[in-house]
Formats: structure tokens, sequence, C-alpha cells
């Protein structure tokens, strides 16, 4: 312990050593106001104690920051400089010592050179240097520009009278600075007192007043009001003669210094006003007042005192209430009664009343006269005044005597009784009202029921049953028959006002049916405390027959909808209306049921209803087992009455097609919160049609022919013009109708709504499942395509459209169907064209030559035909009976050669009786595509008569089979061959015209020709070099034997080349 000890005296002798001095100053910028009182506080803190510090203020100017001009100090006499000697000389500037080590610099009337930077120094006193010695503040002097005007005058006023002045405060700083502005009170008669502050608003907008006046600013006699951004007015109501005096309007601009504190820059006070004030009347005089003079024991009494005076507020009055020369009360200045001694004890059973209403006013009421209370009232009053010398004098006067006569009392009270419905609903509030009229003192009220069943005779013995009662201090008794439903609040009494008071049945049953009595008694207290009596003075009741009709009587159940048929995908409500209307207490419980269609059994259509939704009598929802279909939406709800229950479906389907029904269960709820089922209903059914929505698809219905030829491309367009929704599906079905005429349209194809195709049986017969196609251009738009048409695809053609549509539940049906416009396609073979020229000729040649035969095609069916050619003869055979020359010649056709399509010899339309071969004299040459020669060599007697070519048009069928398309022959060509015999030059000459213009006619020109060609050559000839020229000096031209290919086998035709020769 003593180790510690030490440990801590060490501790705290170090610390000491390393204090530090630190000399702290007012913090700023200080902005002051130029000729104001400022004061720059400074403290030393951290030097050796008991050594009296000394403080030394100088100051740097913001023109020479850096050259120190002192000001004064504590040890210096004479350490002002000359700038500031005579200021601190005449002890305009000082420095005032608050401690040892504190000390505050005063400038008693700030000058505007004196803005600057100022320093506290404290001179070393420890020996040793450590901290800070000196700290400096800035203070920024500005010009003063607060200004307070009011004008100077005399006023008189009266004692009783308003005043209001005026003072206009204003100034110009930059700076953020606040104002306070207060009016005061110089008495004239003592200059030297100080002023009384009547009311000022302080710089924090806090309205305040001097000691006597907080309570006249209370009262709203005194205010101060900013009319403007520089006008305060001063309002004094009901002057008083103390008021009188010099007033004037004082104001002060206050600036918030850095560390948060206020400081007054600068106050001035406006010029003041002499306020006289005239006395007015002391005089005063009474009056008691009352509405009537003559009462019944019982009723109030009430006496207004009213003192008639000036001034009455300012004024000090004593009222002395006086009943037959006994003191009543007695109301002081302090409004505080003093009871004599026989009402003490009526007052504070509050049956008496004395009190100030107002200045003028006093009011003495008794509650409940007595008969006792009948006499004389008078009402003192007594003024206590100052006179001038200190003394109070009483001045007393009394009004005249108000006789009061008290009559006995007796009972006028009527009573009435009244229900909320003659006829109430199981489960609603039976409420009965007792308005008791004419009543003077308290009421009892008791009620009782009697049982409505007892009629006849029998109402003389039954006896009335006690319900509850209200005694007259406000105790309410249950009956024991009703004391059980009561602690479950089912009976509730009360007293609704003074006169009228009610019986609650909540939760009515039907054995609260019946008549109830209200009985109401009215009592008077007789006697006093502590004796007290009630007086029973006077009974009156009235009658009230309740029906409760019972919900089960009424119950009812019906359901209803405007929408018994509707199309998929529709909307429709159903309502179940419950009656009678929703009682809390009777709630029900109703449930929806539904029985899908086709689910019926027997011969009456009963099946089997399954639950949907049920609201439970606690207004909570459970679903039933039984699910409507799917992609449905099923709402229910129910109105705020709980009378109409609603379903709701949404987006219907075949499921929701059927008969639905609402059951509801009545509940009954016990006044122990226990449940008991009333009754059970079940409405009407009601049955539900889902239909398919009516179709809208509709298919262009044009017809139309068309007529192709074969191989080319058949295109057939099927076009939707109107469909039933946007979300149609479509299936197409193309059918084709035979040319030649059937018994059924056959299916050619059929495209599902998925896209997908089937075909039918009909292309798969007709090899039509290559060639066909099926396109959809767009929704509404499908084509059909028969690719390289035949023949045997004419026929009528036209789509069957399905509309598919989704039904609510996502199935898929067939809405409705509908074929387009026919359309008659003709395939057909191209047009014959084909022309074999028929010019005739005659030829005679001689045996042992050549005969050329043509075959020209000037004109065919299609760029495509090819072309079987056969020659054929026709010869006249003489018979060989010379006798018989009557009989005509028979001719003969003879085929000489053949060609086929395909371009093989011998397969044409007949077969020759000369086989082509490298031996054959036969020699066939196609010069071009429509161009045909046939050359005989070695022609012989017998090769005399008549040829012609036999042409075989033939084309390419879309199943690339050939079929010959036309035939046509050409002219005849008469051919004549002359047999070899012995005969001269001369006849073998002239016999043959060409031998004969060659001999004796071309030589002529040719000759003509090479001699002008010789002559041409040699005439060059001089001119060019002698190298060109030929043998013998004459050039020679030759030609060779052209050279001639030929095939019997080649259809093209031979080809001829001619080379040319040299020059020898």
């Amino acid at each position: 312990m003593a180790t510690g000890a030490l440990l801590l005296a060490c501790a705290l002798l170090a610390g000491v050593a390393v204090a530090q001095r630190v000399v702290i100053v007012q913090s700023g910028p200080l902005v002051r106001t130029e000729g104001s009182h400022v004061t720059i506080l400074c403290n030393v803190t951290g030097y050796k104690e008991g050594v009296e510090q000394d403080f030394e203020w100088s100051m740097y100017l913001p023109s020479v920051p850096d050259r120190e001009i002192r000001i004064v100090s504590t040890a210096q006499p004479n350490y002002a400089y000359a700038v500031y000697a005579q200021r601190a000389n005449s002890k305009e500037i000082y420095v005032e010592r608050l401690a040892g080590d504190s000390a505050m610099l005063h400038i008693t009337k700030v000058q505007a050179k004196d803005q600057g930077l100022f320093e506290c120094y404290t001179p070393n006193t420890d020996g040793h240097y450590l901290g800070s010695y000196s700290a400096r503040t800035n203070l920024t002097v500005i010009a003063d520009s607060l200004t307070v005007t009011a004008p100077a005058q005399t006023l008189s006023k009266v004692e009783g009278d308003t005043l209001q002045l005026t003072c206009e405060v204003s100034r110009t700083t930059l700076q953020h600075t606040h104002l306070s502005v207060g009016w005061y009170l110089r008495s004239p008669e003592d200059a030297a007192a100080a002023p009384q502050e009547l009311v000022t608003l302080s710089r924090d907008f806090v309205l305040r007043s001097g000691g006597p006046y907080r309570q006249r600013m209370a009262a709203g006699d005194l205010r101060l009001d900013k009319t403007s951004a520089t006008s305060y007015r001063l309002t004094i109501h009901k002057l008083q003669p103390v008021d009188q005096g010099l007033l004037y309007c004082q104001a002060a601009e206050w600036i918030q210094d850095t560390d948060g504190s206020w400081f007054a820059m600068t106050r001035k006070q406006s010029d003041k006003t002499q306020l006289r004030i005239q006395p007015t009347d002391r005089d005063f005089s009474i009056q008691v007042s009352t509405e009537r003079r003559s009462f019944t024991a019982g009723e109030p009494l009430e006496l207004h005192c009213t003192i008639e005076a000036q001034n009455v507020p300012e004024r000090f009055f004593s009222v002395s209430w006086v009943f037959s020369s006994s003191p009543v009360a007695v109301v002081g200045p302090s409004a505080v009664p003093v009871l004599g001694p026989d009402y003490v004890s009526r007052e504070a059973a509050g049956h008496m009343t004395v009190r100030k209403e107002s200045a003028n006013v006093h009011l003495l009421k008794l509650q409940h006269l007595r008969p006792e209370d009948a006499g004389k009232y008078i009402c003192r009053v007594t003024e206590r005044e100052k006179t001038p010398t200190g003394d109070f004098i009483d001045r007393s006067k009394r009004s005249r005597n108000v006789q009061i006569t008290v009559q006995p009392l007796k009972s006028n009270i009527t009573v009435s009784l009244s229900s909320n419905s003659s006829e109430a609903l199981e489960g609603d509030v039976i409420q009965l009202t007792c308005s008791v009229q004419a009543t003077t003192g308290p009421l009892s009220v008791a009620w009782q029921w009697t049982d409505k069943q007892a009629t006849g005779p029998s109402l003389e013995v039954v006896e009335a049953v006690e319900v509850a009662s209200f005694d007259r201090d406000g105790t309410v008794w249950h009956s024991p028959s009703y004391s059980e439903r009561s602690s479950y609040g089912e009976i509730r009494v009360e007293k609704v006002r003074a006169d009228t008071f009610s019986l609650s049945l909540y939760n009515a049953l039907p054995g609260d049916e019946g008549q109830y009595r209200c009985t109401a008694t009215e009592w008077l207290q007789t006697g006093t405390e502590p004796e007290l009596n009630w007086e029973k003075i006077g009974e009156k009741s009235a009658t009230k027959t309740v029906t409760v009709k019972t919900v089960e009587s009424s119950f009812m159940v019906s359901a209803s909808s405007r929408t018994p048929s509707v199309t998929f995908g529709d909307s429709f409500d159903l309502l179940c209306l419950v009656k009678p209307r929703h009682n809390a207490r009777v709630p029900t419980s109703v449930t929806w049921r539904f029985m899908p269609a086709g689910t019926e059994t027997g011969d009456d259509d009963q099946g089997e209803f399954k639950d949907l939704v049920t609201f439970t009598r606690e207004g909570t929802l459970q679903w039933g087992e039984q699910l409507l279909g799917l992609g449905t939406r099923t709402t229910v709800d129910r109105s705020h009455s709980n009378t109409n229950f609603r379903l709701s479906v949404t987006r219907a389907g075949r499921r929701e097609a059927g008969k639905y029904q609402c059951t509801a269960d009545l509940w009954r709820r016990n006044y122990d919160n226990s449940w008991s089922k009333v009754a059970n209903r079940t409405s009407n059914l009601l049955g539900i049609s889902v239909l398919q929505p009516e179709s809208k698809l509709r298919v262009q219905k044009t017809n139309q022919s068309q007529v192709y030829l074969e191989d080319s491309r058949v295109r057939i367009n099927c076009s939707i013009s109107s469909q039933t929704s946007q979300d149609s599906q479509h299936a197409v079905l193309w059918y084709v109708r035979r040319a030649t005429g059937s018994e059924a349209d056959e299916l050619l194809l059929r495209i599902e709504r998925s896209g997908a195709f089937e075909y039918g049986a009909y292309a798969e017969e007709e090899r039509l499942r290559r060639r066909v196609q099926a396109e959809r251009l767009s929704t509404r738009l499908y084509v059909l395509t028969l690719n390289r048409a035949e023949n045997s695809d004419s026929g009528t053609y036209y789509c069957l459209v399905e509309e598919w549509l989704s039904d609510p539940d996502g199935a898929w049906y067939r809405l409705s169907r509908e074929s387009s416009g026919l359309t008659q396609v003709l395939v057909r073979q191209p047009e014959i064209r084909l022309q074999v020229e028929e010019l005739e000729s005659n030829v005679t040649v001689e045996e042992s030559a050549s005969i050329r035969l043509g075959c020209s095609i000037p004109s065919q069916s299609s760029r495509d035909s090819r072309f079987s050619v056969s020659w054929y003869v026709e010869r006249s055979e003489d018979e060989d009976d010379e006798d018989d020359e009557e009989q005509p010649d028979e001719e003969t056709r003879e085929c000489v050669f053949s060609i086929g399509h395909d371009a093989v010899f011998g397969n044409g339309d007949c077969s020759p009786r000369e086989v082509p071969g490298p031996n054959s004299r036969l020699q066939f040459e196609r010069v071009t595509s429509d161009q045909y020669s046939l050359t005989i060599q070695g022609a012989r007697p017998t090769d005399a008569g008549r040829y012609y070519c036999h042409v075989e048009e033939w084309l390419l069928n879309p199943r690339n089979a050939w079929y010959r398309l036309a035939t046509n022959n050409s002219g005849f060509t008469i051919v004549n061959v002359m047999q070899q015999a012995v005969s001269t030059l001369q006849s073998v000459v002239c016999s043959n015209d060409s031998l004969f213009y060659f001999v004796f006619f071309y030589p002529f020109p040719i000759f003509g020709i090479l001699l002008i060609a010789v002559l041409l050559v040699r005439y060059k000839s001089r001119n060019n070099s002698k190298s060109q020229e030929g043998k013998n000096g004459a050039p020679l031209l030759w030609i060779k034997e052209p050279h001639l290919s030929y095939s019997p086998t080649c259809l093209d035709p031979p080809a001829l080349s001619l080379h040319p020769g040299s020059v020898d």
C-alpha cells in the first residue's frame, strides 16, 4: 500500500515538472462597432504556483503585420507607445485584473484605427522557458449603423384607455447580427430611479415583460407587435395611473462571437414620450339578478351579483353572500370563496357553487333547493383602496333583498319506451330506450320482461321476469335469469343521459320475444349529513312489445346467372343470393357445388355434385375436391353485407359445362362463443352450356380454269379470306376430281395444322408423290404445285380447309370445314406444227449413176422433238400377160430406208428390203436437224419410181417415255433411170443437157477468164522478182480432188474438206 502511494506521488511530481505554460486569449475575430466598449479576456495556465502573472498587450496593424505596437501592461506604467499613450493614461484603455492568472483588456471607446491583431503576452516567471507565452486574436471595427427613432410627444389619456406607440429600428450592418427591441418607463418623479421594463423582444425573438407587467401581458393588455421590417408597435390596453411617466424605445445590436457567446455591440434609445393618465371615478353600485323567484324543491337556484364601476379589473372587491342574516360565502379579491358553516357540506357534496364568473360578476348557485332554502338573499360588496399615505380604507355596499320561495316537490315525470325495431331478426340487437321527462331528482330504472305467449286470462297469473335495474347512484344489477348472458356481454344496461336509459340485448334469441317494461322511480334526498335520507317522490312505467323473427323462417337461397350459355374462352358469373341480410351473430357458410356435364345418372338426371369452394362462417375460403378445367381462372367474392356470393369463371371450356348450385348453412353463435347449426338450404340448379364459337372461316370461292403444257409446273392457290380467331390453325386437304368422272373425289394431300404432310391414296396410285408439292406462303395462303405435269393430271382441283382452335384446357378441336372454289386444270400435249416440204420434182439419171433424195422439215411442234424418217418408193408393175392389156396397173409401195427417232437405222416405221451396211448402195446424211438426204449409188433401172419421205415427230413425256406426236409425208420425187446403150459422142452429149452445156458453153468463159488471169500474172511478174515466176514463165493452179468421208450409220452430214494444191 505504501509502495503504491509513493509511485502515485512520483507520478504527480513528474507531471508538474513537465507542465507547459499556455496563454489563452478570447478567440476571434471579434467584430465590434465604432465607439462601443470592447473587452478581451486573457488567461494563463501551466506556470509555477504562487507567482502572480503580468500581462502585456500589443497590437499589429493589418497594413504592417510585422510591427508591434505596445498598448498597456500590468507591470510597466509607461509601457504604451505614443499612439496609445494618451488613451492609456486617460484610462480609455486599461487592464482589469480578474485573478492572479487572468486579466481583461478594456477599450472603453473603440476607434476604427484600433482594428488589427491584438496579442496578450505573459512574461516568464518560472526560470525556464516551456510552452507558449502569448496568444493573439483579431479585432474588426465596423461602423455603427443602428438607428432608433420615435417621435418626442406628450400624450394625455384617461384611465382605462388604450395607448399605441411606434418605434423605428434599422441597421445596415453587413455581418449577421440580431436586434433586441424594448419599451421602458421612467418615473417623472424620481429621475435617478432605474427605468421600468415594460416589454422587450429579445435577440432570440422571445417576448418578455418586466415584473409588474407580466400579468397584464398574459391577460393581453400589453402587446409588442412588429408591424414591418423596421417598425415595432407598443400597445397598452386599460391604462392605469401607474403607467404615467416617460416612455422610450431602446434597441441593441448583437453579434455572436466564435465561441458561441453573444455580444451587444451597441445600444441606442429613442426620444421620450410624456404620458399623463387621468384617474376615473371610484364609485360603484351593486345589482343582484335571478331568472325567477319561485321554485320547486329540487330545482337549481342561480343568483348573479353584478358590480357596476369603472376599471373593475384593477380594483379590489370582496363579495359576501348573506341568507336571512346568515353568512353563505365570502369571495375575496383572490376569487377564493370562504363558505359559511352551514354550507360547507353542501358544497362538498356538489350541491352548491360559489365562483367569480368575471371581474364584475359573481355567482351563487344552489343545485337542489330545499324548502328551508326559502328566504331573503343579499349580496354585500366591499372595496379596499390604498390611500396616498399608504393606509387602506374599506367601502361597502349591499344589494336589495331578493325573496326566494321554495314549493314542496311533487313528481311530474313521464316515461316513454321505444325500441330500435318492433320486429327484430334473430341475432340482431334489441335496443330499448327509456326516456324520462320532467325530472327533478335522481332516478332509478328497473327493466322487466313478460312472455308474449301469455294471453287472455293467463296474463293475471304470469309474473314479470326481472331483467336488470339501474340504481339512483349508478349501480347496475342483473337478475339471476340473465346474469350468465350479461357476463358474456349479451345484456347491457346504460345511462345514456340524465333522463335517458337503455337496455340492449345482443344476439337476440327467439326466447327474447315478449313485452318489456321500463319502470322509472324519482327520488329526493332529505336531511343533512351525516343523516341523509332518500325519499321516493314518484314512479311511472311504460311497456313495449318486441317480436323476434327467427332467421330460419326467412332463410332462403337462390342462384342466378345472366349467361346460361357461353362460348369457349368467355367468362360467366354465378350469383348466390342468401336472405335475410348478414348478421355477424347468425352468419352463413355458403358452398358452390358443381356436376360436370355428361355425368348425370338415371332418368331424373341426378348425378353427383362435388364441392368447388366454401365461404366459411369465419369469412375464409376453403377449396373443395372438384377443380375446374386447366387453363381457367376461378375467382370468388362476396358483398359487404355477405348476402351475395359470386363465382366467376374466366376462359370457360368443356370442363366448366354442367350444373351448378349453392348450398348455405345458417349458424348461431351462442353467448359462450359456441356455434350451433340452425338451418340448411339448397338453391336451384343452374345449367351452364359452353359452346364452340361461331365459325367465321371463309375460303376464296372463285372458280377458274388453267391450261398447261405437259412437263410444265401447275400452281393452284388456296386463300383463306377470314378466320374466327387470330389463334386459329388450319389443316388443308387437297382433292382432285378426275376429268373422266369418278364416283368420289380423290384425296391428293393433307397438311395437318402442325405442318405435317400426309399423301392420299390417289397420289400413291398416280405416282404423284414425287411431283406434288404443298407450300404455306402465309397463315392464310396455301399453294399446291404439280411439277412436270402430265396429261393424266388433268382434272378439277380444290382445297378443303379445316379450322382448329384450342379450348381453354389446351385441347385442340375442329371448329368448321369449308372448301374453296374449283380450279379446272387441263394438261395437253404441244400443238402439232409438223410440216414436211411437199414440193414434187423429176429426176432422170443414167444407169450406174447416183440418185439423191432430200427430205426437209421446215416446221416442228417442239424444239425438243425428234424425228423418225423413212423413204418409200411406189412403182407401177405391168402384167406379164401381154394379152390382158385392158387391166389397170397396180402401184406397190416399198420401204427403201428408215431411221428411228433414236437414230437407229431400220428402227423407223418400216423395215427396208436392203439392209444398210458397208456394201449397201444407200448413203444417209443429216445435214441439219431439219434436213435429211438419202443417196442411192449405182442406179439401176429397177430403182425408177416415185419416191417420198415419211416423217414421224416424237416427244419425251414427263415419265421419260417417247410417244409419237404427229406424222407427215413429203412430196413425190419421180426418178427415171436410163439404161446404157451404144451411142455416138454426139448422141451422148445431146442427150444430156448438163453435158451439152459443159461441152459447148462453159469452156468459152472459162478460157476467157484463164487468159485474163495469165495476162495479169505476166504483167505483175515483170515488176516482181523473177524468182517468183513459174516454170516456162507461166503460173499453174490446180486443185486436188475433194475428200468425202461418209459412214452409213452416222446421223451427221458428211464432212466435205478441200485441200489446196501447190503451184509446180
